[in-house]
Parts: C-alpha cells; sequence; structure tokens
C-alpha cells in the first residue's frame, strides 16, 4: 500500500514518525509524499496542551479530506492514545485510533484493518527496543531517541500518562543507530528523551549519559552531538565535564527549567530551586564559558501571583539566557495542576507570556551583536533562491533557535558546513558571508 505520514508536535514524534516509515517499508509498503497519492493517510499528532490539540484535530479534519473511495485514515500518536475512546464517537472520518506504542503493530493493522477501531496497548515498561527507521534522502541532521516515557511527575503534565514510565534504550542499540545514521551521512546527533539526563538509571542503576556521549564522540563522521531536554537537578559535574572536554559536544545545552520562584518549583512538582538553577547555569558558564543555554518557563502557573512572575522576569533579566521559549500555562484535565484552585485568566497568562519575550528580544539581539566580527562554523540547511544560504551555528537547534543567512563565494549544498564571517545581527538571525 501506499502511505502518507502526516506528522505533528515535538522531534520525539517526528522520530516516531521515521521509525513508522521504516517498520513500513521493511513490510514493502511504499512512503508517499503527497495524501492524494495514498492508499493509508496516518496522521501523527500531538495532544500536550490545548493549542497542540487543537492544530493536531485540524489536521485529521484537512487530511479527512483527501480520502477517496476504499482508502483509510488513521490517526496516531499522544493525541489518540489521550481521546481515542472519545474522538472515535466524534470523527467517523476516521478508521482507527493508534496509541503511540503501536507503530511495530503498524503493518499488520493497516493490512487487517476492516472496521473502525481504537488500538491501543497502555503504556510499556519494558526497554525501549531499536527499530528502523526511513531517513530522509539527505540525513545530514538527525535526532536520536535515547529514552521513552517519564518518570518525573510534574503537575502540569500529563506525559508520563500518555507515553509510560521512562525506559532507556539499550546503550549499543544507540551506538548502533548512530553508527548508521553516520554511514548514511549525518553530521549532527540530536539526543532526545523527555529527560536524556536521566538516561540509563533504570537500565544500569546509574546516570549513563556521560559515558554514551564518550562513545558517541569515537563515531567517525558525527561532526555536532547535541543534547535536549535536560533536566538542571541532574546535570552532574561528570556530564558538565564530558561536554566541556569533548569537541564533538555542542556548547549547547537545552535545560527546561519552568519557574524561578521556589513557591510555583514546588506546585509543580519540580525538585529544582531557584538557588539550584542558578548554581547549574553557574557551573556550566564556568566550565564552558561559550556555552549557550536554551531554556522554556511557563507563566500562568495556578496560583502564581505577581511577585512570583515579578522573581520570574528578574531571573530572566539575571540569567540571560540565549534561548529562550515562554508559553501560557494549559489546563489539562487528568493532571494535578488541571484541579488547583487560583487557575489565571486567560488575558493574564498572555500579557505575562508577552512581558517576558519582549525583555528577552533585547538579550537575544544583544547576544547576537556580540558575533558581530567573528567566523563561525554554521551547517547549512536550507538555499535560497537568490543564492543564499541558510544555516545553524553549533548554539542553535534546528526549526527552534536562531539562522545564519550567509552569501558565499564557493558552491555549497545542503549539509554541509561553511566558516562565516558574522557582519550584522538581529533578534534572532545573524547575516554574514563566507570568504
Amino acid at each position: 500500500m501506499k502511505v502518507y505520514i502526516d506528522t505533528l508536535g515535538c522531534p520525539k514524534n517526528f522520530n516516531d514518525s521515521e521509525v513508522a516509515s521504516g517498520i513500513l517499508e521493511n513490510r514493502n509498503h511504499i512512503i508517499v509524499n503527497q495524501p492524494d497519492e495514498a492508499d493509508v493517510i496516518i496522521v501523527n499528532t500531538c495532544g500536550f496542551i490545548n493549542d497542540a490539540k487543537t492544530e493536531s484535530i485540524a489536521r485529521i479534519f484537512e487530511m479527512a479530506e483527501y480520502k477517496a473511495e476504499g482508502s483509510k485514515l488513521i490517526v496516531s500518536g499522544c493525541l489518540s492514545e489521550r481521546y481515542g475512546e472519545e474522538l472515535f464517537e466524534e470523527m467517523p472520518e476516521v478508521d482507527a485510533f493508534l496509541g503511540v506504542n503501536e507503530y511495530d503493530r503498524l503493518p499488520d493493522i493497516i493490512e487487517n484493518l476492516n472496521h473502525r477501531q481504537v488500538i491501543t496497548s497502555g503504556c510499556y515498561s519494558e526497554v525501549l527496543e531499536s527499530v528502523p527507521r526511513k531517513l530522509s534522502d539527505n540525513p545530514y541532521t538527525a535526532t536520536v531517541k535515547i529514552a521513552e516515557g517519564c518518570n518525573n511527575i510534574c503537575a502540569y503534565c500529563v506525559i508520563p500518562k500518555i507515553r509510560g514510565r521512562y525506559r532507556s534504550k539499550r546503550e549499543e542499540d544507540i551506538i548502533s543507530e548512530a553508527k548508521q545514521l553516520a554511514e548514511a551521512g549525518c553530521r549532527e546527533l540530536i539526543l532526545i528523551a523527555q529527560d536524556v539526563t536521566y538516561y540509563g538509571k533504570d537500565l544500569y542503576g546509574e546516570l549513563r549519559l556521560p559515558k554514551l556521549l564518550k562513545k558517541l564522540c569515537k563515531i567517525d563522521g558525527i561532526h555536532w552531538i547535541r543534547l535536549m531536554y535536560c533536566y538542571e537537578d541532574r546535570i552532574t559535574d561528570e556530564l558538565i565535564q564530558v561536554i566541556a572536554e569533548e569537541e564533538k559536544i555542542c556548547n549547547y545545552i537545552d535545560i527546561p527549567i519552568q519557574h524561578a520562584s521556589d513557591g510555583v518549583l514546588k506546585a509543580m512538582n519540580r525538585r529544582s530551586t531557584s538557588a539550584s538553577i542558578k548554581n547549574t547555569v553557574a557551573r556550566l558558564k564556568k566550565a564552558v564559558p561559550d556555552i549557550h543555554i536554551r531554556t522554556t518557563l511557563i507563566v500562568g502557573f495556578p496560583g502564581e501571583t505577581e511577585d512570583d512572575y515579578d522573581t520570574l522576569v528578574d531571573f530572566v533579566e539575571e540569567e540571560r539566557f540565549d534561548r529562550l521559549g515562554v508559553f501560557a500555562y494549559s489546563q489539562e484535565e487528568n493532571t494535578e495542576a488541571g484541579e488547583m484552585e487560583n487557575q489565571i485568566d486567560e488575558e493574564i497568562k498572555q500579557e505575562r507570556l508577552d512581558g517576558i519575550m519582549r525583555r528577552q528580544l533585547d538579550i537575544s539581539l544583544e547576544s547576537n551583536r556580540e558575533k558581530i566580527g567573528k567566523t563561525l562554523e554554521v551547517l547549512i540547511d536550507d538555499i535560497d533562491e537568490d543564492g543564499s544560504y541558510i544555516g545553524r551555528t553549533e548554539y542553535d537547534a534546528p526549526e527552534i533557535d536562531n539562522a545564519v543567512i550567509f552569501t558565499s563565494e564557493k558552491e555549497h549544498k545542503i549539509g554541509d558546513f561553511a566558516m562565516v564571517t558574522i557582519d550584522d545581527a538581529f533578534d534572532y538571525d545573524l547575516v554574514g558571508r563566507e570568504e
């Protein structure tokens, strides 16, 4: 059968879609690039917060318009896992709703789908197995999922109920997958999980990310290794030392701290405190002076006072994160926070979000201006119609961080590296040239 997969959400979802594509191709199904060419359309959804749910539902209805006689529409991913039974009643256009752990069964499901159904098997507790993936024609950058699920019971988050308890992938499987990616032309590995810093604790009885990183750094062909989704309280001195010593590890780390008020952090069931966060940031900057830290914040959490918000704003201005994103708290059912009193009005949430982002614009611009005159290594992601190149430094993750727009007398292709001298800087972009 011809199968089209439409993916929404985070890099972990895109990784799942690559796995689903690989499994289907191994059973001689064909992955196509357009929904009107497909016998089966799969929408891999996100269901983490309200905006994501709204986007996913809209996309399902959009894809339903491509259904032809005899074709099938399947919904997978977090939204399906979380609301499959309810959506089954509301969306007769959809032939099947699959949970997040059904991708290995996907060929059998689509080959034998003769009536509408909801197919979920609950959250697995077994070790995450290594499975085939279908990569792009030029996989110069690729994610490697080192674990699934989450053991952190944050008050606002439903992920543990969707994806289950934390389970690490075997180290040898990760190394094997990374070697295959390198042989396919991958230059940048992006390690992902709900919490990469917890890697190995369930499987080996200890935090094994530093050891894993050292082994990954030995793989020929891999030039950058990027760390996403690191919990502050598990950023050990050993991990910081490995980041500082290993040239292949980008001087970049993603630490979703969520807030800086101790009262709000406690209500969120976060283990961090304002003092511990500041200490970790200081240790990172001391060991790796040019490290760029990405973080995410939540404003408008139930009970967040003006003083709590002011504490957060002061924290942002004091720490001056190079990369920062802000979310308005989303009240989710089946979460502890969703049942809390003192929910914040949406208008106030938006005002607080806008207030921090206005301050961050100035911080980002100042950080970018410091790069004027410097020559930076840039990985090329795209080529513009006018012949200019669009890429990223080691300080920027794909899709979410800054871009470098530059010209060059040399001819490059996507996935090449170039040494670019920065001539100008804007809020979120750099402009330069390769001489």
